[in-house]
């Protein structure tokens, strides 16, 4: 019998294989959504940035002001940052230190965002070009990085901060990094 004839029932398998062990991660308690990160435990990258409401510039030193922030990368035309907003506008009523980052986004666009549906970011730099988005590693907004208060990047979460997200995963270490600073 010819061997080639096999050939298609072996890549069928394999296929089937790799979908049942992604299957099983998955009911394990894996979220695909956690990518790793090569800068966890290292220092948010060194850079200059511009602000989107101030003609100024920052530099990296905005991430070492002693207390943990959240950086949320963002922009007007991602629709699950939309959705984010209002939940973010809440974690800022509660004294969360938040950083915006308006990614590969219109100025014009992005102030009057902010203006619009309020500004839940302590400081918003403007990320045009998508260059410090591309130094975290960014795939798309939104993405949040918890950093602590020496400008240690501690988690990456990809996809929009939501209650539960909030509560069971990013509290828990952004309270853990703030209690470390008392």
């Amino acid at each position: 019998m010819n061997k080639k004839l096999y050939l298609p029932l072996i890549i069928f398998l394999a296929l089937v294989i790799a979908f049942v062990v992604q299957l099983q991660r998955n009911a394990a308690g894996d979220d695909p959504k956690n990518l790793e990160s090569a800068l966890i435990g290292k220092p948010v990258p060194e850079k200059t940035m511009q602000g989107l409401l101030e003609d100024k510039q920052y530099t990296s030193e905005i991430f070492r002001q002693g207390k943990p922030v959240l950086i949320n990368v963002w922009a007007t035309w991602c629709p699950t940052c939309y959705a984010e907003h209002q939940y973010l506008n809440e974690l800022a009523k509660q004294g969360i230190n938040m950083i915006g980052v308006d990614y590969k986004d219109q100025t014009d666009k992005a102030i009057k965002w902010l203006k619009d549906l309020n500004n839940p970011y302590k400081l918003v730099i403007k990320d045009e070009k998508g260059s410090l988005a591309l130094d975290l590693g960014v795939y798309g907004a939104p993405e949040t990085f918890i950093v602590d208060g020496q400008g240690i990047i501690h988690y990456r979460h990809t996809g929009d901060v939501t209650d539960k997200i909030w509560k069971e995963t990013l509290a828990p270490i952004y309270n853990k990094l703030l209690e470390g600073t008392k």
